[in-house]
């Protein structure tokens, strides 16, 4: 008798785990809340999709147990997603920062592939379909029953979640359109970044429901909120730049990239990654800038006197144009009381060792972040200590199987999270699909 699967959730974990369960020769259906199919994807890498990354191991996530994701990565390394990617008929190409990326810069050409492998394979997709219940059919070890609520529009979901973990939400207090039965059933309805695509949190309470422990959520890889001066002068300049999160005055995390100045604060690689130790740090917080990551505050200076005196005309401004842009440069400047054009050799040590400071830790002034409304991932899930690593299936309830965003784990920028989709789908598919 053919084994049957159905898959809540049609991002990259559910396509990838659809995928994996019909190959194994179940049949299988996928259901999704929201009436439109990988939304996320589509959004991801500023909509050109970073699929992966040349390297890939354990040490490149935050969440639970490092040996648990060790091992669900061996199952499917991010050597195999490139290859898996490729036999789909989307070819990438590598970036200097180690990213994978469609050689045509869109993500419509991974989604596509996605879905033809799965149309190919004979898994029935069903979109607009919300699961709200999940239960025994009857006696223990029988077949699984969800309880299906229909979604005609996208404006059934929420623009915003709080901010809050969801270890005490219900379920969504609504009775269910239609029953559906399965032998297997696989979680893969993301976390709670974006809710507008359709992930409200319902896969935790469902979870929970099953006696699951959800560890506290937050969102992760969002951008962070200040209040700075800064920010307005420097609007939309980026620039080479180190951050460091600050915990009761000790160094706790440290991130390099690409800093981007918005009207609201920062973006870029360095701000998303540091925004989820921002918000899991317990505290007093603060965050400072080296805008000449790796460069030393005693050298800088002695740099500074050594240009003064071999070029007696060479300005501030002109002497650090050379490494920053200018804007940023004015208006550190300004912050120190100084003239940029000032020469080198004319400014006081006190104005010298102000705007070195300022250089290479300045304080940003950050009150938080954009939250999961702009977040491309979430911390936090179902405790990994409740699913077996080799199959992602629930210690809780056995023949529920788990993965992606549901799970206590995630990754940084840089094509991370999209490979843990692609193995923890991977693994949970080919488990429960057997």
């Amino acid at each position: 008798m053919t084994r049957t699967v159905i898959v809540v959730g049609a991002g990259a974990a559910g396509l990838t785990a659809s995928l994996r369960a019909a190959e194994s020769g179940a049949r299988v259906t996928l259901v999704n809340a929201h009436p439109r199919i990988g939304l996320k994807i589509l959004m991801s890498g500023g909509t050109r999709c970073n699929v992966t990354h040349a390297e890939v191991t354990e040490r490149d996530y935050h969440g639970g147990s490092r040996h648990f994701v060790a091992r669900v990565l061996r199952a499917f390394s991010a050597q195999a997603a490139r290859a898996w990617m490729e036999s789909l008929g989307v070819h990438l190409k590598l970036e200097p920062t180690g990213k994978l990326f469609p050689e045509t810069d869109d993500a419509r050409a991974v989604l596509d592939a996605l879905l033809a492998a799965v149309a190919r394979a004979g898994v029935e997709v069903r979109a607009g379909a919300r699961v709200v219940r999940l239960e025994r059919a009857d006696a223990p070890g029988s077949r699984w029953r969800l309880g299906v609520q229909r979604v005609a529009a996208s404006s059934a979901f929420p623009s915003s979640v709080a901010a809050v973990g969801v270890s005490e939400w219900p379920l969504p207090a609504i009775a269910p359109d239609e029953w559906l039965e399965a032998d297997a059933v696989i979680l893969a309805t993301g976390g709670l970044s974006f809710p507008r695509t359709g992930s409200d949190g319902v896969g935790f309470a469902l979870a929970r429901a099953l006696g699951h422990t959800i560890v506290p959520t937050t969102p992760a890889l969002t951008p962070l909120a200040a209040a700075d001066p800064l920010c307005g002068l420097l609007q939309g300049v980026t620039l080479e730049a180190e951050l460091t999160l600050w915990t009761d005055e000790r160094r706790t995390e440290t991130v390099r990239g690409s800093l981007l100045f918005t009207h609201f604060g920062y973006s870029g690689p360095p701000a998303l990654d540091l925004s989820g130790a921002w918000l899991r740090a317990e505290g007093a917080r603060r965050v400072t800038a080296s805008f000449l990551p790796g460069e030393r505050e005693d050298a800088l200076r002695e740099q500074w006197v050594r240009a003064g005196g071999a070029q007696p005309a060479l300005t501030v401004r002109r002497w650090l144009g050379e490494r920053l842009p200018d804007a940023l440069v004015v208006a550190l400047a300004a912050e120190c009381a100084l003239d940029p054009a000032t020469r080198l050799a004319q400014v006081g040590r006190a104005q010298r060792r102000d705007l070195c400071d300022r250089l290479l830790e300045r304080e940003l002034h950050v009150t938080g972040t954009l939250g999961y409304e702009k977040a491309e991932a979430t911390a936090g899930g179902v405790a990994l200590s409740e699913v077996d690593p080799g199959t992602l299936e629930s210690r809780k309830a056995p023949g529920v199987h788990l993965c992606g965003e549901m799970l206590d784990v995630d990754g940084r920028l840089g094509g991370f999270n999209f490979q843990w989709a692609w193995s923890s789908g991977t693994v949970a598919g080919r488990a429960a699909g057997r």
